[in-house]
């Protein structure tokens, strides 16, 4: 009985496990290269970038989310003290779906590059 007990609490956690999905690659006129890969935490959207993201070189670049309505959203600066980059990004709870992640120069006010998913959101 508590074999079947444990079985039934690893298949319940396996089923709530969060869902995962990664962007096509980043085009756009400074971001050419890395993708996003997007997970639910807790009912909440967590974006990463992939290790082969290169942050362009631009005075001000943000996270900028396009929601399934079209809404648009200026988040972080990738770049933070010293070489740090903001390389994950856990979302707002009022933003629910994404359409598109960019990268924003704030600065010169322009989407250096962006990217897209296929198939539904995790959250």
């Amino acid at each position: 009985m508590a074999v079947l007990a444990v079985i039934g609490l690893a298949a319940a956690s396996a089923s709530a496990a969060p869902g995962k999905r990664v962007s096509k690659t980043f085009s756009g006129p400074k971001v050419n290269a890395g993708t996003v890969t997007e997970t639910s935490d807790m009912g909440r959207i967590v974006l990463s970038l992939s290790s082969d993201f290169k942050v362009p070189d631009t005075p001000d670049p943000h996270w900028q989310i396009v929601d399934e309505k079209g809404n648009v959203f200026l988040l972080q600066r990738l770049a933070i003290k010293g070489d740090r980059v903001n390389t994950s990004i856990t979302l707002p709870a009022y933003i629910k779906g994404i359409s598109k992640v960019q990268i924003y120069c704030a600065w010169a006010e322009v989407v250096l590059g962006e990217t897209t998913f296929d198939g539904p959101s995790t959250n």
